[in-house]
């Protein structure tokens, strides 16, 4: 009793005029309520007391103003009753008392003394936090500059950079294969474009579900010999929602994870909230390993990629489906980097498996793709458009376009994006050349820089990783070929790859033509030079270090064959005593000549 008079008197100017012994003998008979009901506040709160029938306390029938009174609660918003969280709210003031003039009467409101201002409650440095994680980037070397690089259609693969006067050659661009800027995908766009316009209109539940969503999922489907398929904004997208979505879902799920995998299936995996398993690279001992300590009854996921793109290496897809049925898993196989680039109809690497089954339109049943529970890719590399996609049985499917936010709460991609991506795998599924010659292109760039002794890191796909293994010096490289050389190649850097294997990543396309193959080897050996950067040579040394200058390592051979090239002459060519890269040169002209025929067609 005796503190909340002290606060009273502290707050209530009626109150801090009135001596304490006189509040008390006002509080234990029933003077004060005469005095409460003249105040608008407690004329209200004693009318609500009454109105319950409150008895007791120091104003007789109405609660006394310092009795402790049980708020009422409420249910916030949720999506199930049953969820709904009980939250306090603020009950009447009963404390307050008007401050009253010299004959008893109540003061007027507008004449009430303004409170004391609340007191100012500490705030977080927020700008200071922003400033010491931007720091610690900058100290590590792994801070990220965007270069502005616009690449233009009519130049492929030359662009400019800030003004068109400042012209540079691409040489790392994720359009792997030019579709970007290919007549027939362009037109197809421009007039999806002029008939339903620039946008989808919303999520594919409300207006963004139309025509070319159907026909795109379709095409899809058929692509990977799939019952469904379903189309996100981003393969990223794709990933995460997917994993998050079935690892959720899943009662008691386990999801295995290869320890290189893309940052959407680590974030798709802890979005799930599922057990998360990590396995080492590409090791199917540690995978076994790993799959026979779980729960046999446990539904499993095995996550894995087919193509890594850093490093370029090659997932044992066939392996992994062997333990996935031995152990009862299931298998998420991401074939972003491959998708039209492997295959005879271009599905990726799984599809390449079988090449000969697919290329003469056999039976899939059974082949490697088949066996496959989940394939995701991209429209936005090789197809040169933009989106993700998953594609597996009708049941999977749509249990994910039933259940994951990621595609229930996101606008549609633009009918002219979808129209353009269904004629990019359309073309590509009919036509080779594209990738036989970005492979040929890969094949003889690798080659000069291995006779360069430019350390490139082993692998069989058509990725060129030039290792640095240091930030800053990949940086300097990077910024070197831009300044000096006119070519753009990004510095790879942690957390992309880990610290110490610090890249340069090269991707030659169907328009790196000798010219540009020519200037980007004399320009690498000249920064290397430059920057005292160590060559192959120096790795072996020390050696060998992620398969660059291993002594007596075995050779990695190409994904695509020889036969699979249509390179049976040229392998006799070169055994008669002709040099590769002539050899090489010879066919690459007879496909340009291939490529310019069919795009003249379009």
């Amino acid at each position: 009793m005796e503190s909340l008079l002290i606060r009273g008197k502290a707050v209530c100017p009626f109150m801090g005029r009135t001596s304490t012994a006189t509040l008390r003998a006002m509080s234990a008979s029933s003077s004060i309520i005469n005095v409460a009901t003249r105040c608008p506040v407690m004329k209200k709160a004693l009318a609500v007391s009454a109105a319950r029938g409150t008895r007791g306390g120091a104003f007789g029938g109405y609660r006394a103003y310092h009795a402790a009174s049980k708020p009422p609660r409420a249910n916030l918003h949720t999506t199930a009753a049953k969820e709904a969280q009980a939250v306090d709210l603020p009950s009447p003031r009963h404390d307050y008392v008007p401050p009253m003039n010299k004959s008893g009467g109540a003061v007027p409101q507008h004449v009430h003394s303004k409170p004391p201002p609340p007191p100012q409650a500490a705030k977080y440095d927020y700008e200071g936090f922003y400033k010491t994680e931007l720091d610690k980037k900058h100290k590590d070397k792994s801070y990220r500059y965007f270069n502005n690089i616009n690449r233009l259609a009519q130049e492929f693969p030359r662009a400019h950079m800030s003004t068109p006067e400042e012209r540079v050659t691409v040489w790392c661009s994720n359009d792997y294969l030019g579709m970007g800027r290919n007549p027939r995908v362009l037109k197809k766009m421009h007039e999806t474009l002029d008939t339903y316009g620039a946008g989808a209109g919303g999520t594919r539940n409300i207006s963004g579900h139309n025509q070319h969503a159907i026909a795109l999922e379709k095409t899809l489907a058929d692509l990977h010999a799939k019952e469904s398929a379903l189309v996100f904004t981003s393969c990223y997208v794709a990933n995460d929602a997917t994993l998050a979505t079935l690892g959720s879902k899943m009662p008691n799920c386990v999801i295995l994870s290869d320890n290189m995998n893309h940052a959407s299936m680590i974030q798709g995996i802890r979005h799930s909230g599922a057990k998360k398993v990590v396995f080492k690279h590409n090791d199917m001992a540690d995978l076994e390993a790993k799959l026979a300590a779980l729960d046999p009854d446990a539904p499993k996921i095995i996550a894995f990629e087919s193509v890594y793109s850093m490093c370029g290496s090659i997932g044992p897809i066939e392996e992994i489906c062997d333990l996935a049925d031995k152990y009862g898993a299931i298998t998420f196989l991401d074939e972003v980097h491959a998708v039209g680039m492997y295959g005879p109809n271009g599905a990726g690497v799984a599809e390449h498996l079988d090449y000969e089954t697919y290329a003469n339109g056999g039976n899939p049943k059974g082949t490697v793709m088949n066996r496959v529970d989940i394939i995701t890719g991209t429209l936005g590399k090789a197809y040169g458009c933009v989106g993700g996609y998953i594609a597996g049985s009708a049941q999977m499917v749509d249990t994910i376009r039933s259940l994951a936010p990621g595609f229930i709460f996101t606008t549609s991609l633009p009918p002219s994006n979808m129209a353009g991506a269904k004629t990019a795998i359309e073309y590509q599924a009919s036509y080779q050349g594209d990738r036989r010659l970005q492979q040929l292109h890969t094949r003889a760039v690798k080659e000069t820089l291995n006779a360069m002794d430019i350390p490139v890191i082993p692998n069989p796909s058509h990725i060129i990783p030039c290792l640095v293994g240091n930030a800053e010096v990949a940086k300097k490289a990077s910024d070197l070929l831009l300044e000096k050389h006119q070519i753009y190649v990004q510095a790879i850097n942690y957390p992309t790859v880990p610290v110490g294997q610090e890249r340069l990543r090269i991707t030659p396309t169907p328009g790196h033509t000798r010219e540009f193959r020519e200037h980007l080897v004399q320009a690498l050996d000249s920064v290397w030079n430059e920057l005292g950067i160590k060559r192959t040579s120096d790795w072996a040394r020390e050696g060998g270090f992620i398969g660059v200058g291993v002594k007596n390592a075995e050779a990695v051979e190409p994904l695509w064959t020889d036969d699979q090239l249509g390179l049976t002459d040229v392998v006799r060519e070169m055994k008669s005593g002709q040099g590769a890269l002539g050899v090489l040169e010879n066919v690459l002209e007879q496909e340009r000549e291939q490529v310019r025929a069919v795009a003249a067609a379009a």
